[in-house]
C-alpha cells in the first residue's frame, strides 16, 4: 500500500463529488509534487484503491452513490494502515466521532484552507511512516531546496520570484515531461486564474534568463505544445 521511498511520487486518492473542491485539491496537491487521482463516487474510489497503490485517501462524507462512512469502513477493512482524511460540510461532534471510530485518521470541516489540509496530509502520512517527496532536487548544476526555498546554479545562489520558483520546481520534479501552457496556468497560477494572456511566456523568459538557459537550452520550447526540461543533450526545438 505504501512506501517510504522519497523519490517516488506520493499517490493521493481524492473521493469528492463537488467539482470546485475536487479540482482545487487536484491542483494544489499536484503542485506539491504528488500524483492525484480524483473520483466523484464511492464505488469508483473503492475500485481505484483496490487496483492501484494509494498512499492516502481524502474522502468526502456526502457522496452521490455510497455514504462516505460506508466507504471509510470498507477502505479500513481492506487495509488497517491506509491513511484516510474525511471531509464534511457538517461539524457535529458525534459525526466526527463516528468517522474516527470507523477508521478515519483525521477529519476536516468545510470550508477549509488548503494550507490546513496540506498540513494534516503530511501529519497523517508522517504518523503512517510514509515519507514526503524529496525536498532537494538536483539537475544539471541546478539545486532547488523546497524547504529553504533556495536555488543555486553551480553553487551560486539565484534570486527567483515565488512564481519562478514554482515553475522551476515543477520542471525539476518532472524532467522530460512536456507541460502545455494551460497545464502551467492550472498548476502554478491556479485553475481559476484570469489575467494577461502572455503571463506564462513572460515568466518563462525571466526564469530562463536567471538560470542562464538561453545558450544551453535546459528548458526547451516545444513549439505548438509547451515546455519541457531535458537535462541531456537531446534533440529538440527551442
Amino acid at each position: 500500500m505504501k512506501s517510504t521511498e522519497t523519490d517516488r511520487e506520493l499517490h493521493i486518492l481524492v473521493i469528492e463529488d463537488e467539482p470546485t473542491i475536487a479540482e482545487s485539491l487536484r491542483v494544489g496537491l499536484t503542485y506539491e509534487g504528488m500524483r492525484v487521482t480524483v473520483t466523484t463516487e464511492g464505488r469508483s474510489g473503492l475500485q481505484v484503491s483496490e487496483e492501484q497503490e494509494v498512499d492516502l485517501v481524502i474522502l468526502d462524507l456526502m457522496l452521490p452513490d455510497i455514504d462516505g462512512m460506508v466507504v471509510c469502513r470498507r477502505l479500513r477493512a481492506r487495509s488497517s494502515t491506509l491513511p484516510i482524511i474525511m471531509l464534511t460540510a457538517r461539524g457535529e461532534v458525534q459525526e466526527r466521532v463516528q468517522g474516527l471510530q470507523l477508521g478515519a485518521d483525521d477529519y476536516i470541516v468545510k470550508p477549509f484552507s488548503f494550507d490546513e489540509l496540506l498540513a494534516r496530509v503530511y501529519a497523517v502520512l508522517r504518523r503512517a511512516g510514509v515519507s514526503r517527496p524529496s525536498t532537494v532536487l538536483r539537475i544539471a548544476g541546478l539545486t532547488l531546496d523546497t524547504e529553504t526555498r533556495e536555488v543555486t546554479l553551480n553553487g551560486r545562489q539565484l534570486e527567483l520570484t515565488p512564481t519562478e520558483f514554482a515553475l522551476l520546481e515543477l520542471f525539476m520534479r518532472h524532467p522530460r515531461r512536456v507541460f502545455t501552457r494551460e497545464t502551467l496556468l492550472s498548476r502554478v497560477w491556479g485553475f481559476t486564474y484570469v489575467g494577461d494572456s502572455n503571463i506564462v511566456e513572460v515568466h518563462m523568459s525571466n526564469l530562463r534568463e536567471k538560470i542562464g538557459d538561453h545558450e544551453r537550452k535546459l528548458i526547451r520550447t516545444i513549439y505548438g505544445v509547451g515546455y519541457c526540461l531535458r537535462p541531456e543533450d537531446e534533440t529538440a526545438v527551442a
